[in-house]
């Protein structure tokens, strides 16, 4: 998420470009994308119709992931709307971690051409992408992300990550060239996301009880990033993640998946990985690792992880919303009483985000780092 430059030199081995492999169609798959067998998607979870499915409001299924109607938050529609809304809000927050938002109010136009122009990037020629080459150690530029080591498995998967705010984070030789008017179409979709976020963790506040600039007031100057991943199709998805199961240090992710592309997004619900439908033009929003903190676990991060499909190359656009660098977060007084003892340490953003982008994705495990370790008495 973070831009953090690299510690110290890291040998990362031979990766190959997924794009590049895919267009093979190898049969068999080369061993660096090999999962062990307890890391494999199971055929249920690559399959949706024999899967638990996440697909529109008139599904009762038991696992329905709820659905935002931002409008009727930011128009204030009617007041009983409103707190309607509120209330959808603060139960997604809480039970889910994960929600769809429509009425969103990012312009569709602006949404389809950041699309195009992504998709339009990845088809590039390789020497193209690679002049934008992301280093071991960090999370800016095209390539693979998390990786550490020369035997770590990899993601069938490659990325563009840029940071978007504040400027003097970004590294503008990554930013690419190709095609024209990539740049400025994402400044402005970024400009748009900002807004959205913004607005949503003012009416997260509010469903808490807190004032609704509580979490602003606390982030300073909101660190904003993106990574645009493309997941080429793979002739054996069952032996290979997508991207590694994970919690996302933030304290908002916005995504965006691209129009016709298959259903990658999977949630561990109740022990269970569940496939993400998502509805046309809608926005999939989830708490980020921040939130879980600040709330002291009343609302919680959720791991999810993306897999590979055999027919379809998928894209999808990720925009991550953070306090700044500079803050100390912990939990809030509010969140905190003889029920509900303090579960994490006060500590300084930006040495979460170094340790986040420094460890590879693995689980929840990077919220360790703030975790208050209660030793066994006995």
């Amino acid at each position: 998420m973070a831009p953090i430059p690299i510690i110290s030199p890291i040998n990362v081995g031979h990766i190959d470009d997924v794009i590049e492999l895919s267009k093979t169609k190898p049969d068999t798959i080369p061993q660096r994308f090999v999962r062990d067998i307890t890391e494999r998607p199971t055929i249920a979870t690559l399959t949706p119709n024999k899967a638990h499915i996440i697909t529109t409001p008139a599904n009762n299924h038991h696992h329905h992931m709820p659905i935002i109607d931002f409008s009727n938050l930011s128009k204030h529609n009617t007041h009983e709307l409103f707190l309607h809304e509120l209330l959808n809000l603060a139960t997604a927050c809480k039970n889910w971690g994960f929600f769809q938002v429509v009425n969103h109010g990012v312009d569709l136009n602006l949404m389809e051409s950041i699309e195009k122009m992504s998709n339009e990037f990845f088809m590039l020629p390789l020497e193209e992408k690679q002049k934008y080459p992301m280093l071991p150690g960090t999370i800016q530029g095209y390539g693979q992300a998390f990786v550490f080591s020369e035997d770590q498995k990899l993601d069938w998967c490659n990325m563009l990550a840029l940071a978007i705010e504040p400027q003097h984070a970004r590294n503008p030789n990554l930013w690419p060239k190709k095609p024209e008017k990539f740049s400025e179409t994402l400044e402005e979709y970024s400009r748009e996301v900002r807004k959205l976020c913004e607005n949503l963790v003012k009416y997260i506040a509010i469903g808490l009880g807190l004032k609704e600039e509580a979490f602003d007031s606390m982030f300073g100057e909101a660190v904003q990033a993106i990574r645009i991943n493309y997941y080429p199709a793979c002739s054996r998805p069952e032996l290979v993640m997508g991207l590694s199961p994970h919690s996302d240090g933030s304290a908002l992710t916005v995504l965006q998946q691209a129009k016709g592309s298959p259903v990658g997004l999977q949630i561990l619900k109740d022990g269970i990985w569940i496939p993400v439908h998502t509805l046309p033009n809608a926005l999939v929003i989830n708490i980020g690792d921040t939130i879980e903190v600040l709330t002291n676990g009343k609302y919680k991060s959720v791991e999810h992880r993306a897999v590979a499909n055999e027919n379809k190359d998928r894209l999808s656009l990720v925009t991550f919303y953070a306090p700044s660098y500079e803050v100390e977060l912990g939990p809030m007084p509010e969140f905190v009483d003889a029920n509900h003892p303090c579960k994490f340490r006060r500590y300084n953003h930006g040495e979460y985000s170094k340790h986040y982008i420094t460890h590879r994705l693995q689980g929840k495990k990077a919220l360790d780092f703030a975790k208050i370790q209660t030793r066994n008495a006995f």
